[in-house]
């Protein structure tokens, strides 16, 4: 079949290269590579490989800041998760990822298909899925589009997590008009696994099979990897990947029983840019080289080029190399399955990946340059101006900013939006979505896994350095609150554009903060995804560094106590100090955001939270929770509200200190009279009142009406008609 490509001498003179993504020098270095111009195809599988989102040009530098080995790592970055031992010959795989600008064109399947593909990164490690986690963001729910992105994730994330009947665990949103046009869509899988069962995406063993699993390949997300590596605009807007749920759930058990199988050589998940990254990414690992013939690729149009079928990221789709005289053994197993498959290639000495359909050869490429040649760019940053810190707000009307805080959908009750989700399929979710991190048991076992997704991207606008502390701490937090000791880490980096100096300058800043606090806190980072060039029409989004956190529970039984009782005192532990910037007060009453600095100290930061967990387990304490947005009388409002106990607090501080967002604070429920250190009793849990009092003010409601805002945040505003 003859294809109507572009020629050598029309992608250079008319810059087609350019419309895939590639700079004028990245072109001339593929041309020196080559020693000749490459030809349609071999300029379309290098832009893939070299996109931002799969070389990781301008973030790379950054990232090999991250400690990324601990006496829990079993696997570290690069392959498609990692892996954390938890005893017992056990071990957790997981991953956070990206899919924004497609959820931003569809969100409905950006969405789907970003749990769609974080699922395969887990199971091709060999692992089963125990749990999903999202981490959300969108612009104000005042505006119609931003309504509809909302429920069109929702519906995405929920269809897909449901019908492949996979618990949802825990989660976290944030609306803000930063993120308006450009959502942020990040989701985490986290699956069990033995040691014996870890497998690597490699390609090794002169002649042993390239094998083809999965749905025929179609056209649907053709450039995903370029589309994701650039700037959105109403101009760059392809046809988004479809996610195929019931396939997916096929696929992903045909999956783990492949990997049972001991003539199973490597396997790889067609994720970002398809067939061009998992068949050059193995044989990179494997030391080898790959002959692929195209036309044995299943397809849904007949007349798909190689271009297309190496580009496309058509979604349940898996590449696996099989000892040579196997493959038949995997193909019956895969079309019992009903699940189309084929040998499209196989292993070959040297380091050459080659293309032929119908015996044409359409690609001849060095393996290693599309991996590892990318070039890496190192910019210059420009620190922002410093704003003059305030650290008072106390002549503020506070009795209204409190009522417009509970009543905000990043403060309020996110159950309009996780009760879409299935989270107890399985029957080993001990804590699911509504207060703190998820928990799931390991089934035979009294062990535990805590895990929880978290970003406080407003600090990293005020204080990149100590921002980025501060999200690692956050996640650290959630997990030492449910008794667990945290393992590791994985990271989704999500920023506006590299190429301006104020954004390079909050990457820069905020990684090497985030760095300090892995190392400060014992939480080695073991994979992880950069989503870059996050822009919209006004400039870009908040800087905003995600951090998923996996923790071990060694006995759940020891932790089954009531959390939060009627009686219970309240204790603050920690110190209320005038640290406003980027908290929630500083944007309702001014809509700014201070470039000023935070403060964290991440020895104190460690220290009080393994004295929090450890009082926990011994059962000294019954309930931790962290203070975040909105600071000490939100998180109090949130208490009540989802425990459905009214409380009366009383804290000697000024009034704006309620709602100050210092690092290193928390509220712990207990019996009255204990003592922490660190820590004063503040009132105790009782009645049908919430009342909470400062110097010269007092908060003294009915929990009910409490109640009824923060459950009714999201709603009102989804429901409204403005």
């Amino acid at each position: 079949m003859k294809f109507n490509e572009p020629t050598n001498q029309e992608i250079r003179e008319q810059k087609l290269y350019a419309e895939m993504g590639l700079t004028d020098s990245e072109f001339d270095k593929i041309n020196e590579i080559l020693g000749r111009e490459p030809n349609y195809t071999e300029t379309g599988i290098f832009s893939a490989m070299w996109s931002e989102h799969c070389s990781y040009k301008h973030s790379k530098p950054f990232l090999k800041q991250f400690p990324t080995e601990g006496k829990h790592v079993l696997m570290g970055p690069g392959e498609g998760a990692g892996v954390v031992d938890i005893g017992d010959n056990q071990g957790i795989v997981f991953k956070v990822e990206s899919h924004n600008h497609p959820s931003a064109v569809d969100p409905y399947q950006g969405a789907a298909t970003g749990i769609g593909g974080i699922v395969r990164d887990i199971v091709s490690i060999g692992a089963r899925p125990i749990g999903l986690l999202n981490s959300l963001r969108f612009g104000e729910l005042d505006d119609k589009q931003n309504k509809w992105l909302l429920q069109g994730v929702v519906d995405g994330m929920s269809d897909y997590g449901n019908t492949m009947e996979l618990p949802a665990i825990s989660g976290e949103v944030e609306f803000d008009a930063s993120y308006h046009e450009n959502p942020l869509v990040n989701a985490m899988g986290v699956g069990l696994i033995t040691h014996d069962k870890i497998q690597k995406g490699t390609a090794k063993g002169i002649g042993n099979k390239v094998v083809y699993v999965g749905l025929p390949t179609g056209r649907d997300g053709i450039n995903g990897a370029s589309f994701a590596s650039g700037e959105l605009s109403d101009d760059n807007r392809p046809e988004i990947q479809k996610g195929h749920p019931e396939a997916g759930k096929l696929l992903m058990e045909a999956t783990l029983k492949a990997i049972d199988m001991k003539e199973l050589v490597g396997i790889q998940d067609m994720g970002a840019a398809g067939l061009t990254s998992s068949s050059a990414e193995m044989a990179d690992k494997g030391g080898s080289g790959m002959k692929l013939y195209l036309d044995r690729v299943p397809v849904t149009h007949s007349d798909m080029s190689p271009y297309e079928m190496m580009l496309s990221e058509t979604q349940e789709r898996m590449l696996l190399v099989v000892e040579n005289g196997s493959e038949d053994k995997f193909m019956n197993m895969f079309k019992e399955m009903k699940l189309d498959t084929a040998v499209i290639g196989e292993v070959t000495e040297g380091d050459r990946l080659k293309l032929y359909y119908e015996d044409e050869l359409f690609a001849d490429l060095p393996v290693a340059p599309l991996s590892d040649d990318a070039p890496v760019y190192v910019l210059e940053g420009t620190e922002p101006k410093q704003d003059e810190a305030r650290t008072d707000y106390s002549n503020e009307d506070l009795e209204t900013v409190f009522d417009n805080l509970i009543s905000h959908p990043t403060i309020g009750d996110k159950s309009f939006i996780y009760n879409e989700f299935n989270s107890t399929v399985g029957g080993n979710t001990i804590q699911d979505s509504g207060f703190g991190a998820g928990i799931v048991q390991i089934e035979g076992t009294d062990k535990a896994v805590s895990m929880v997704l978290d970003g406080k991207s407003r600090y990293v606008f005020a204080d990149p350095y100590n921002g980025g502390k501060e999200v690692v701490a956050q996640t650290f937090r959630s997990v030492i609150a449910t008794g667990a000791v945290p393992l590791g880490m994985t990271d989704c980096l999500n920023y506006g554009s590299p190429e301006k100096p104020e954004i390079y300058n909050q990457l820069d800043k905020s990684t090497k903060g985030m760095a300090e606090a892995c190392l400060a806190l014992s939480t080695p980072v073991v994979s992880g995804n950069v989503s870059l060039y996050n822009e919209h029409s006004a400039g870009g989004i908040l800087p905003t560094p995600i951090i998923g956190m996996i923790g071990l529970i060694d006995n759940i039984n020891e932790l089954k106590h009531e959390g939060v009782n009627e009686g219970d005192a309240l204790y603050l532990v920690g110190e209320l100090t005038p640290s406003f910037a980027g908290s929630q007060l500083e944007k309702q009453l001014e809509n700014t955001i201070r470039q000023t600095e935070r403060s964290i100290d991440l020895e104190l930061e460690y220290k009080r939270g393994m004295m929090l967990r450890d009082k926990l387990v011994n059962g000294e304490i019954n309930k931790i929770a962290p203070l975040g947005r909105g600071g000490l009388i939100a998180k109090l409002a949130q208490l009540a509200s989802f425990n459905n106990i009214g409380l009366e607090a009383a804290v000697d501080v000024r009034k704006d200190l309620l709602f100050a967002e210092g690092a290193s604070n928390y509220i712990v429920t207990a019996p009255a009279g204990l003592e922490i250190e660190g820590a004063v009793e503040i009132g105790k849990l009782t009645g049908d009142k919430f009342i909470v009092k400062a110097q010269d003010f007092e908060i003294n409601r009915e929990l009910s009406d409490v109640k009824s805002a923060w459950e009714g945040a999201i709603p009102s505003c989804m429901n409204s008609e403005d």
